[in-house]
């Protein structure tokens, strides 16, 4: 099988832990984009908030290249980071899973827009996190959502809490309101607790954005490490843990890199499945 495209995860699967990108993987990466070949984040972030990344990589405003953002809510061509695709959630429904998920005080909350994130009663921790990865933000001052009126849709609601039990919670407090049928509930980074609309993750943006470049199922490899990347994994041709996967997605996995984030593993995926290929 010759592959064409590699979407990515980014946190704990392409970074190191201090978010920086290892030398094997970007050599990796930059030799296989020279041979047209597609490397994509997906990231449950905000595409505004890895145009640092983009220029490490050799990607950043270029066109043909692309970043799927905010768990697949969005596709994003680097070029002028022109939006192509939004599967943003309706403000009530936004407003309700917010409300929901405030199981205690220490709860912080991230509402995405298309170009925005907003922050609620940020933790010392979820601040540190932010600004390691610098991840752009504004602060609510107010759990009054009323603002959101005036801004674009809302792409993804989560929220961050140390205790993997208190992530429970608030995801069992945020689909017993809303229902299981509304939105797609994941975890990640061993912090965070995430809200899509039904039927927006990963996996299926992945698949769009084949579609778009004609590239088929079959030629697209999916790196991941987490809960919120186990549709990307099964939805593609070849799907891959990092070693330091948790255990489900190893699981899920097609394969297993010998390599953790910390040590290159997605030049391991490439070097063993793409670049053989240039040879």
């Amino acid at each position: 099988m010759v592959y064409k495209m590699l979407v990515s995860d980014l946190d704990e699967t392409l970074l190191n832990d201090d978010g920086t990108v290892h030398a094997d993987n970007l050599a990796a990466i930059k030799t296989a984009v020279a041979h047209g070949f597609k490397f994509v984040p997906n990231t449950g972030r905000s595409f505004n908030s890895v145009q640092a990344l983009l220029k490490t990589l050799g990607l950043y405003d270029q066109a043909g290249q692309y970043v799927i953002s905010y768990n697949g809510a969005a596709i994003v061509e680097n070029k002028d980071n022109q939006v192509l695709l939004t599967r943003g959630m309706d403000r009530e429904l936004a407003a309700q899973i917010f409300r929901a998920g405030l199981v205690n005080d220490q709860v912080d909350v991230h509402i995405y827009t298309v170009d925005t994130l907003f922050i609620y009663n940020i933790s010392p921790t979820d601040k540190q996190y932010m600004a390691e990865r610098g991840v752009p933000y504004e602060l609510m001052t107010s759990d009054d959502l009323a603002f959101l009126a005036n801004e674009q849709p809302v792409m993804k609601v989560i929220f961050e809490h140390p205790d993997q039990a208190v992530r429970e919670q608030i995801r069992d407090a945020v689909l017993a309101t809303v229902g299981a049928d509304a939105v797609e509930a994941t975890f990640s980074s061993s912090r965070y607790v995430e809200f899509n609309t039904k039927g927006v993750d990963k996996g299926s943006a992945s698949l769009l954005l084949g579609e778009k470049l004609g590239i088929q199922r079959d030629e697209i490899i999916a790196a991941g490490d987490n809960n919120n990347d186990l549709k990307m994994l099964t939805a593609v041709g070849l799907g891959v843990s990092v070693a330091n996967g948790i255990p489900a997605v190893q699981k899920a996995a097609a394969v297993v890199t010998e390599r953790t984030n910390n040590e290159g593993a997605i030049a391991e995926i490439l070097e063993k499945y793409v670049l053989k290929d240039f040879k």
